[in-house]
């Protein structure tokens, strides 16, 4: 059986081939009972549109790249965060009818092999996730012209629009809980300081002890757990005496609460803990994690929704969700 042509189409529902094709591409100048006619007859002829033919006539591909800056185990294993941008943000272009192509980027070998592939016009836009600071594809990807966005601010000076959440703030948040329920020494497991995340949240941290007259104490972590369990250590040899500790997100904080179990200190008893990020292992961790939530799913969506609007010629301007305290037992 031969497949339904764009012309047939037009046939059956009594208009050119030219109106037919306009209602296909999704052009606005078509009158209402005229679209109703042709939408009638596609969906009675069971046409599809030859998607290639249609990117000659839209100049659009109709897919979307989300390019990952990190290992491969980290995405798909390590960090439930990724899983949850990647699902949310191919939800929302799935609506649209959009196709996700995920691409990771994690060494020159990849950076390269990204940036070929998006000037080849394979994509109309970009979504970025996980930028560090020395990450070439944000300055290399506006040479391009290509619409991009950030999921998170870039550690790098580049005129490209973003969605983050409130890093300091949320900070903020964590240490006066701390403050407020009268632990003294404070200290900090901070994040990657060649990223955005981790020097907003230390830098909430830091201004609440210095507004309480308190001294700061860090160690710096990779947002792994490992690097929790690591840095807890190093903080407990470094300062035996600390009450507290703010932990720049929650699989940091499994591992520092790990490691605070096999040195004999109770939680919140000896030791109090905040997170950051309230991933659901937060819930179920001994004890219950006190965290910071930020809104993941939105924060996904509104990258989704601020590239589209680019395509539209919207505002590139960036947008700023808040952060809450989820109190749990940990602090």
């Amino acid at each position: 059986m031969r497949r339904p042509t764009l012309e047939a189409v037009a046939a059956r529902a009594g208009v050119s081939r030219a109106t037919a094709s306009r209602v296909v591409n999704g052009q606005a100048t078509v009158a209402p009972h005229i679209r109703d006619a042709v939408l009638r007859a596609i969906d009675e002829l069971g046409y599809v549109p030859n998607s290639a033919a249609r990117s000659l006539v839209t100049q659009r591909t109709d897919s979307i790249a989300l390019v990952v800056s990190e290992p491969p185990t980290r995405v798909f294993s390590e960090d439930p965060l990724f899983s949850t941008v990647i699902r949310s943000a191919s939800v929302e272009l799935e609506a649209v009818n959009k196709q996700v192509v995920l691409m990771l980027a994690s060494s020159p070998m990849s950076h390269a092999r990204v940036e070929r592939y998006i000037a080849g016009g394979h994509v109309d836009g970009v979504m970025l996730i996980s930028m560090h600071g020395a990450d070439p594809l944000p300055s290399a990807l506006s040479r391009l012209r290509v619409p991009v966005v950030s999921y998170g601010r870039p550690a790098v000076p580049v005129d490209i629009p973003y969605v983050d959440n409130d890093n300091v703030g949320g900070a903020e948040l964590a240490v006066r809980h701390l403050v407020s329920t009268g632990r003294r020494r404070i200290a900090t497991i901070a994040g990657p300081q060649d990223m955005i995340g981790g020097q907003d949240r230390l830098t909430g941290y830091r201004t609440v002890l210095r507004d309480s007259d308190r001294r700061s104490i860090v160690a710096v972590g990779d947002f792994t757990r490992e690097s929790g369990a690591v840095a807890m250590r190093q903080l407990l040899g470094d300062d035996p005496s600390l009450d507290a500790v703010f932990v720049a997100n929650d699989l940091m904080a499994v591992g520092a609460l790990q490691s605070l179990r096999l040195a004999g200190r109770r939680v919140p008893d000896d030791v109090a803990v905040v997170g950051f990020d309230d991933i659901e292992a937060a819930k179920y961790t001994e004890p219950p994690l006190t965290t910071i939530r930020h809104p993941v799913v939105e924060q996904a969506t509104a990258m989704v929704r601020l590239l589209l609007g680019l395509f539209e010629g919207g505002p590139a301007d960036p947008v700023i969700l808040p952060t809450e305290l989820v109190i749990r037992d940990s602090a």
